[in-house]
């Protein structure tokens, strides 16, 4: 048997346990302290002196001494006994009355072979009373083991709302990390009392703020250094323009190539930025998948074969994720024509982008996915700017899709976009 997972059931159970023990050991003591007890000491003597009295004097006869036990019994439906100092019966009243045994010196219990057991009074002219409760009674249905139950089950009752307040604020402490987790820099928990729970809650919080503070201001200085590089850039290309008249043509060549990798690599660093921050419109509306890549292989000179698409979306970066998926596959592909599809698959666009190239090893797909990672064996010239898929991903995750590198059957590689289908109103477009 295992322990349940949950902490508020874990407390619940102890609680419980602790209830079962105490109610144990309450009717341990009771037993051997109030039902042994009571007829030792002041209680013994008491109950005699009362007894002695409400009884008549033994010269008074038997007849009196009988009438006052059937009274008795009749009131109290315990079968009754009177013995005088040597052990002799002077008086009875109702059935299976045990009998004295001639050693008893002084008050307690008497076994007996059937039912429950007797009691023995001294009283304090010497006589005996002795008394049995009628076990073909019935006993009453509230019995003391019946009322720790009933007190047990009252405070199982009030201990779960307890157990279940002090692991609320844990489950909700949880949560919120997991959306600090998930992104969600702004997350902060709730401060409820003094204890424990509570100084977890504001250290968390402290924790969260330090984060926060640490990550606007690297993004902050990412996105303004990034914004200041397109000042110097375009003055770099300016003076490039005016020298490439007297510049050999492989140099001017090399020269516009550098001048569009960086341009190409402050772009996506500035896009990247601005996703990280949270700061991309938002995705509601229609966009025509399909035109988007007719244009987008059009201009990569790539083939298409795609059914008319339409998701939901941002036609701006989804075309950023489309191009830049066609000049990751043209720049791999061996300069052979690259290939692309769209189908259907159940609630879902499936897009594939392939190319004839190499492949990308089975232990990089996941890698190339992040930022500036570079193939082995790959030339800067070759590697891009390094940004290209990464943003591919960003932009699927951002429309509820995912992105995936798989082989190509005849060698190559494709990558797999999957976007859920537009809706209008019940039915997908």
């Amino acid at each position: 048997m295992t322990l349940p997972n949950r902490l508020y059931l874990k407390i619940y159970l102890a609680m419980l346990a602790a209830l079962i023990i105490a109610a144990l050991i309450i009717g341990v003591v009771w037993r051997h302290t109030f039902e042994g007890g009571f007829l030792r000491g002041q209680y013994a003597q008491l109950a005699a002196e009362i007894a002695t009295e409400l009884l008549p004097a033994q010269p008074a006869g038997g007849a009196t001494l009988h009438e006052v036990l059937q009274r008795w019994q009749r009131r109290t439906h315990a079968s009754l006994a009177i013995y005088d100092a040597s052990h002799r019966l002077l008086a009875a009243a109702g059935p299976g009355v045990p009998t004295l045994p001639p050693r008893q010196s002084e008050s307690g219990w008497l076994p007996t072979p059937h039912g429950p057991p007797a009691i023995a009074l001294k009283l304090s002219d010497g006589r005996w009373l002795v008394a049995r409760h009628d076990h073909r009674r019935p006993r009453q249905p509230l019995g003391f083991v019946l009322s720790l139950g009933l007190i047990a089950l009252l405070m199982a009752a009030l201990a779960y709302p307890l157990a279940r307040r002090l692991t609320r604020r844990l489950e909700r402490l949880q949560t919120t990390v997991e959306q600090l987790g998930a992104g969600d820099l702004s997350a902060r928990a709730l401060v409820q009392g003094n204890d424990e729970v509570a100084a977890l809650a504001r250290s968390f919080n402290r924790s969260a703020e330090r984060i926060e503070s640490l990550v606007r201001s690297q993004k902050t200085l990412l996105a303004n250094a990034s914004h200041e590089l397109r000042s110097p850039l375009a003055r770099l290309r300016m003076t490039a323009e005016a020298l490439s008249g007297n510049a050999p043509g492989a140099q001017r060549d090399h020269l516009r190539q550098d001048i569009a990798e960086l341009d190409q690599l402050i772009e996506e660093i500035l896009l990247a930025s601005r996703l990280d921050s949270g700061a991309a419109p938002p995705l509601r509306d229609a966009v025509d998948l399909t035109a988007l890549l007719a244009e987008e292989c059009a201009r990569a000179g790539a083939s298409l074969d795609a059914a008319p698409a339409m998701v939901m979306g941002d036609s701006t970066l989804l075309r950023r994720m489309l191009r830049n998926l066609l000049e990751n596959a043209r720049r791999h592909g061996g300069g052979s024509m690259v290939q692309a599809r769209i189908e259907r698959d159940d609630a879902q666009w499936r897009i594939l982008i392939c190319d004839h190239g190499p492949g990308v090893p089975a232990a990089e797909r996941e890698r190339v996915f992040e930022p500036f990672y570079r193939l082995a064996g790959l030339s800067e010239g070759q590697g891009g700017a390094g940004l290209g898929l990464s943003l591919v991903r960003q932009i699927a995750q951002m429309h509820q899709g995912e992105v995936a590198c798989l082989p190509r059957d005849g060698g190559g590689a494709c990558f797999e976009v999957r976007l859920p289908a537009a809706v209008a109103g019940n039915d997908e477009v």
